[in-house]
């Protein structure tokens, strides 16, 4: 037996990865925000299990989105967007282009919480 694996074409995420949005949404709402740290941790882990390598770092992002009083946030938006293309691209599933210009527009109007439900609603596509 080969001591090296070829890597599958589908990378299917964990039923873990699979976040129930409306649930995440509420559950952010009633923490005002707080759950929603959370919410992005999770999205990160699956990204980066499909990407097949450490492309986000939650602390991080954290410690970066604290210090530019949220401007990196706009900046991790717009490369969750690019990485999820990049996730659909590579698996050959319909791949929604603009995602990371949407991203990036909806982030600076003050709705970051609807890109974090288009990203999840995505990521949730991928392993349906």
């Amino acid at each position: 037996m080969p001591s090296h694996q070829a890597i599958p074409a589908a990378r299917p995420i964990t039923p873990g990865h699979h976040i129930n949005i409306a649930l995440y949404l509420i559950l952010t709402l009633l923490t005002c925000g707080l759950f929603n740290l959370y919410w992005n941790y999770r999205q990160m882990e699956a990204c980066n299990a499909l990407l097949l390598r450490r492309e986000f770092r939650f602390w991080l992002w954290l410690l970066l989105t604290v210090v530019t009083c949220g401007i990196y946030h706009i900046f991790y938006q717009y490369k969750m967007g690019a990485a999820i293309v990049e996730i659909q691209h590579s698996l050959n599933r319909p791949v929604f282009d603009k995602l990371p210009l949407l991203s990036v527009i909806v982030t600076l109007v003050g709705l970051s919480i609807v890109v974090d439900c288009i990203h999840q609603h995505e990521i949730n596509k991928i392993n349906d």
